[in-house]
């Protein structure tokens, strides 16, 4: 799990299994997860939960029906798993945390299966409550469960893994958990360090600021949904959850690094001043100049001090229009890079199609694992640099090279090389595959930094693989899988279980499609009439979620 998502404090669970499979292959398995929304205190043990009373057969909620709902858990992407007291009717709710009890207002039933609430107000708080260090956590989106203690936070991304694999990778529930080494479930490796763990952050420019109107309540005491209005006077800050055209103003954020929050307030201070002509992009209107600022924190290689690039997203080139915000941010002296990207198109990407620099250098830099690694304006980059190191440490050790130099790994999905290259030096050679360009230009650029001449980078589309792939380089002994969200396309899935590699070792952002992925290469999958059950000795599975997308 790298939204967001993306990578914030990563969190890791082991998985391991022998599978009485056609090959009866061992199943080892790292989960890493991100808790995104962090909080200081530690938990304590959930009270148990009253008795429930008997369920009403049928109960069906109507679309604005208010109701007072019970919240029993978290569902992916952080939402409350709700249900009215004696049906079993469940209701998906933002902002609602296990244990509370709440009003909410019924937004959208999804084909009778379950519908999704709006959360009015809270009448009993949820469990492991403490409080929430930043004033906009509830509002942003970004820390969504920053109340919840980062204990429990551990506890509910846990048992979000293990449900998935047993309703999705058809895993029996008595196998997974067990005081045996081998077990397939293990504990989740926490994060050190639950606030300034991100190295990017990006921020949007908007027209007006939004906020959250107060509760109020009509004399009938019906409860008037709260709703998002926007005021007078432009913002910078994050997009409000799901919409694409309010920006909530953000003054500083616990996630970035205290360097970055120093660049914030400058801009924030010096951006608006109506004497520098500076004019926030309008999505609907198409006018406007800043789109979007971007800050990222990389490391010195020879001193380990902050390094601090600043990316400034445009409609167009006017860099005398930035020089007073130039000015003022270098003042800053762990900033070694002011960027410029230009992106006329409408659409509401950071990418620019046109890049200048405006101070210092083109690249900061980062280690991991003993790797150098140069970070441009658009490079992809492990969001949470120190879980970043942990999770890469994971991989190496289920990879399980021999370090003779005799065998052949194959990274597929391998973004800019971060995860092939650290396993080079122990690797006869590394090939990867990638579909952004960009991306591919990056990983030879590091496999050039750090010496390494035996690894291959090609760049091409997995999901769109022909009867040919495969034919470009020898049978390998190890293959990483790194996908996107949406998982391992099936062309992909069955090119896995006929190249019979002795190992595979599976990173994902998305613990619902690594659970379908895994129930394919593991109980095999019904192509047409053909069955196919996985030939392999053994799978290693590490799954991957960053931490700007929440508790997800």
């Amino acid at each position: 799990m790298a939204t967001a998502a993306a990578f914030s404090p990563l969190s890791g669970a082991f998985l391991r299994r022998r599978f009485p499979l056609h090959h009866r292959g061992r199943l080892l398995a790292v989960t890493a997860v991100s808790p995104e929304a962090p909080a200081p205190a530690p938990s304590s043990p959930p009270p148990p939960p009253p008795p429930t009373s008997p369920l009403r057969k049928g109960y069906f909620p109507k679309r604005n029906e208010v109701l007072e709902l019970t919240c029993e858990g978290l569902a992916f992407k952080g939402k409350g798993v709700c249900k009215v007291d004696g049906s079993s009717f469940v209701l998906l709710c933002d902002g609602a945390l296990p244990g509370e009890r709440l009003l909410a207002r019924v937004r959208r039933i999804r084909r009778g299966h379950f519908a999704e609430a709006a959360k009015l107000r809270t009448l009993e708080p949820h469990h492991d409550a403490v409080d929430m260090p930043c004033p906009l956590a509830a509002d942003c989106g970004g820390c969504k469960t920053q109340s919840l203690a980062y204990a429990a936070q551990i506890r509910h991304k846990y048992l979000q893994v293990r449900e998935l694999l047993v309703n999705f990778g058809k895993f029996d529930p008595k196998k997974l958990e067990s005081s045996e080494p081998d077990a397939i479930l293990k504990p989740i490796v926490p994060c050190d360090e639950i606030f300034r763990y991100r190295n990017k952050m990006e921020f949007s420019f908007g027209t007006k600021r939004w906020m959250k109107r107060g509760w109020k309540e009509e004399k009938d005491d019906e409860v008037v949904k709260e709703e998002k209005i926007e005021g007078d006077g432009y913002s910078l800050g994050l997009h409000a959850p799901g919409f694409f055209d309010k920006v909530l103003h953000v003054e500083k954020c616990l996630l970035q690094s205290e360097p970055a929050d120093k660049v914030l307030a400058i801009v924030q201070e010096t951006w608006m001043d109506p004497a520098l002509g500076l004019t926030p992009y309008d999505v609907h209107k198409h006018i406007g100049f800043l789109k979007h600022l971007m800050i990222r924190t990389g490391r010195n290689v020879n001193t380990g001090a902050p390094e601090v690039m600043v990316n400034f997203v445009t409609s167009c080139y006017k860099p005398e229009l930035l020089g007073p915000l130039v000015n003022k941010i270098t003042q800053i002296p762990e900033v070694v890079s002011i960027m410029n990207n230009v992106n006329t198109s409408v659409g509401n990407t950071s990418v620019g199609e046109e890049e200048y620099t405006l101070y210092g250098k083109p690249t900061i830099t980062e280690m991991l694992r003993g790797l150098t690694f140069q970070i441009s304006a658009n490079s992809f980059f492990q969001t949470n640099t120190k879980q970043a190191d942990v999770l890469y440490k994971l991989i190496g050790d289920s990879a399980g090279l021999k370090g003779d130099g005799s065998e052949i790994v194959l990274d597929l999905f391998c973004g800019t090389g971060t995860i092939g290259l650290t396993l080079a030096r122990r690797a006869k050679h590394v090939y990867g595959y990638e579909v952004v360009p960009e991306a591919i230009a990056d990983a030879k650029k590091n496999a050039k930094l750090n010496g390494i001449s035996n690894a291959t980078f090609v760049q091409g589309d997995l999901n769109k693989i022909s009867e040919t792939f495969g034919k470009e380089f020898p049978k390998p002994d190890i293959i990483i899988s790194d996908p996107n969200r949406p998982g391992m396309h099936m062309k992909l899935i069955k090119w896995l279980l006929e190249v019979k590699a002795p190992r595979i070792v599976y990173v994902s952002c998305n613990p619902a499609t690594c659970a379908r992925d895994l129930d394919y290469l593991c109980h095999g999958v019904v192509c047409f009439v053909l069955l196919l059950q996985i030939p392999l000795s053994r799978i290693i599975l590490p799954l991957l979620q960053c931490i700007a997308t929440s508790i997800k």
